[in-house]
């Protein structure tokens, strides 16, 4: 495991809240006043286990540990005495799936958002008679990062299993459990598994038909509010806390970004690209697309978030530094190489599906195709054309959420590409509108934090939100570019519409070699 410190301000006597954020790469503490000011993060890193191909895994055991050692480190690392810390909320990664036997021990690993093993599932689910109105009722789109899936693959390829499983559970709730010994889920959380109603936010009776569950197997839900308290002994030493100190459910990391980001109203957009991407919006209702382009997940009582995640962001970036560049280069000297490159790449195109993908298209057999090349592309062509691929990508979430509910009034933008003028302004190109950079760092974490302000009577609604997140700079459009790549994501829509058919048959080849 690797850890990452973050900057800390000076503490003195506030109490403290702390924000704790499970990803998929690591869980990361973050610790703020009551006045939503960040005073310092810690983060443990893990690694993703893939010992089979299309597998993603992670050692639920592991990520507990990580858990407990972020919250130390960001107490101890920033000189914050635990005894004031009034209290912790938790965000986390949706989609995994845990299947756990007698006393909660792991019967799994967890199997994460990013593990396609149940393509073949998710295709005949989707192909059901009520597979399109299971994706209505739920606002999960029917694809192999859904656990609904991963359990119908688990009851069809590891019966013991299956017939062993008390609970199956997510991460979160698998922390929460080793921590309180309570098997409870908040409602963000569970509204992402593609087993809850969105409009009575109870297990939705039909998709568990089609799991082959009932909902005794399956967490008792709560709201992101509801308060956990009793850690044990040896638990609140090694975190560094008193053992009342309350903990609250907190919600999913995409819930968590939009509160943290301060996307809040009608029409605010929230665009985070990390490992990943996603494009959210919130509602005061369910909203779900006929094409099944987007999610709808609840995040608090009557707030929802539609948009859409797609599956290669930044992962780009790290596989052009290292597969073009033979990791000569650092991901910051490989942007400052490509800003000399004219927007479209010279007619250069590429479809960024290094690991399938989400949205709008859920095809996990979508492979990343370079199109266009010719003799006067060099390698810095080939990466400026990736930068702008992921952000196509992003683009076409955009899109379907207009078709959906409508222009998007307000653009803000978090995540590790916020820190590349060069990113951020492709985003405002595509866009063709302006692009704003809040002064948060830890949105998923900080909208945790909120939750847990709420559930101590701290706050009563969000609109303080706006407040802690100010904008530290806007990025304006360039007309000329933007109407440059108007124009090529028609062709980029157009090439990516022609190729499923050509992406199932060089799956099926790589299959049957691998």
């Amino acid at each position: 495991m690797r850890y990452t410190a973050g900057e800390c301000l000076e503490v003195g006597d506030k109490r403290v809240i702390i924000g704790i954020d499970i990803g998929t790469t690591s869980t990361k503490s973050v610790a703020f006043g009551m006045d939503g000011i960040m005073l310092g993060s810690y983060a443990v890193e893990y690694p993703l286990i893939q010992d089979q191909p299309g597998w993603a895994e992670q050692d639920p055991d592991i990520i507990v540990q990580s858990a407990i050692e972020s919250v130390n480190g960001v107490l101890s690392r920033n000189g914050i005495d635990g005894t004031s810390v009034a209290g912790a909320g938790i965000s986390s990664a949706m989609h995994s799936l845990i299947a756990v036997g007698a006393g909660g021990r792991p019967l799994t690993r967890s199997i994460t958002w990013a593990d396609g093993r149940s393509e073949h599932q998710a295709r005949i689910i989707r192909k059901q008679p009520g597979g399109l109105d299971v994706y209505r009722r739920t606002g999960t789109p029917i694809h192999p990062m859904s656990p609904l899936s991963k359990l119908v693959w688990l009851r069809e390829n590891q019966p013991d299993v299956w017939t062993s499983a008390d609970k199956f559970v997510s991460i979160k709730e698998y922390l929460i459990y080793r921590l309180f010994g309570e098997w409870v889920v908040d409602h963000s959380l569970a509204s992402a598994t593609g087993l809850l109603a969105l409009d009575t936010l109870e297990w939705d009776e039909g998709a568990l038909a089609i799991a082959g569950i009932d909902k005794s197997r399956l967490s008792e839900l709560r709201p992101g509010t509801y308060r956990l308290q009793g850690l044990a002994t040896a638990d609140a030493e090694a975190m560094g806390l008193k053992k009342n100190t309350p903990f609250f459910l907190g919600g999913s990391d995409g819930g968590m970004a939009n509160v943290g980001v301060g996307a809040i109203g009608p029409g605010e957009m929230a665009v985070t690209i990390g490992t990943s991407a996603a494009v959210r919006m919130m509602t005061d209702k369910p909203l779900t697309d006929e094409k099944q382009r987007t999610f709808c997940y609840n995040v608090a009582k009557s707030s929802y978030i539609i948009g859409g995640a797609t599956n290669n962001g930044g992962i780009v970036l790290q596989w052009m530094r290292d597969a073009l560049y033979a990791g000569e280069k650092s991901t910051e000297e490989l942007l400052g190489a490509v800003s000399g490159i004219a927007a479209g790449s010279e007619g250069l195109l590429f479809l960024p599906f290094l690991t399938g993908e989400r949205a709008p298209i859920y095809n996990s057999e979508a492979r990343g195709t370079y199109f266009g090349m010719h003799l006067g592309h060099r390698r810095e062509h080939f990466v400026r054309a990736g930068l702008e691929g992921v952000m196509f990508a992003v683009l076409s979430v955009a899109e379907a959420l207009k078709d959906l509910a409508g222009p998007a009034r307000e653009v803000r933008a978090s995540g590790g590409f916020a820190k590349s003028p060069l990113w951020l302004q492709m985003l405002a190109d595509m866009l063709g509108q302006e692009v704003q950079v809040p002064r948060v760092t830890e949105a998923s974490a900080l909208g945790a934090a909120v939750l847990a302000m709420q559930g101590l009577g701290e706050m009563q609604d969000w609109s303080t939100i706006k407040e802690w997140t100010p904008i530290a700079h806007r990025v304006e459009p360039n007309l000329r570019d933007a109407e440059l790549y108007r124009e090529l994501f028609t062709v980029y829509e157009q090439l990516r519409g022609a190729l499923p058919e050509h992406f199932a048959s060089i799956s099926a080849f790589q299959r049957k070699h691998s």
